[in-house]
């Protein structure tokens, strides 16, 4: 039996989907996932749609925030970083008592892009990097959605 894909957005960083397990979001795909139908599926859609046409600033989907002690308080610092406002990988760093290259290999690990904001992290003189498709570009364009453009120019 096959199962299931879908996409559940399109949007200017590509299609996205998702996994879910136990009514929780587990990972954001670039590209279809394993979530299809259902209220969970409704509710990422619905929330997705508001980001992209700049209407939500905080997804209330739930989501299952995996790992450590360490990764559990850095993606829940991710989310508490406000919709239009960046911190620096130092910042958070000291903020979490490890190092910023921690807080970068964090990054690149989040299952959870653009829902716990990992594109809100820059480096002190640099962009820093963004792990999905596109890269450092689309980590500015979702910036510049959330009107943290200004920065930069």
């Amino acid at each position: 039996m096959m199962r299931k894909t879908a996409v559940l957005a399109d949007s200017f960083v590509g299609p996205l989907g998702a996994d879910a397990t136990d009514g929780q979001i587990t990972r954001l795909i670039w590209g279809a996932g394993s979530l299809a139908d259902g209220d969970l599926a409704d509710h990422l859609r619905d929330e997705l749609s508001g980001y992209f046409a700049g209407r939500l600033q905080r997804f209330t989907v739930p989501m299952a925030l995996p790992g450590t002690t360490f990764q559990q308080a850095f993606l829940r610092a991710l989310c508490d970083i406000p919709f239009g406002q960046t911190r620096t990988y130092g910042a958070l760093a000291r903020q979490l008592g490890v190092s910023a290259q921690a807080i970068g290999q964090a990054c690149g690990a989040n299952p959870l892009p653009i829902l716990v904001p990992c594109h809100r992290v820059l480096g002190a003189d640099t962009l820093g990097g963004y792990s999905g498709p596109g890269g450092v570009e689309g980590k500015v364009a979702l910036l510049r959605l959330e009107g943290a453009g200004g920065l930069l120019i």
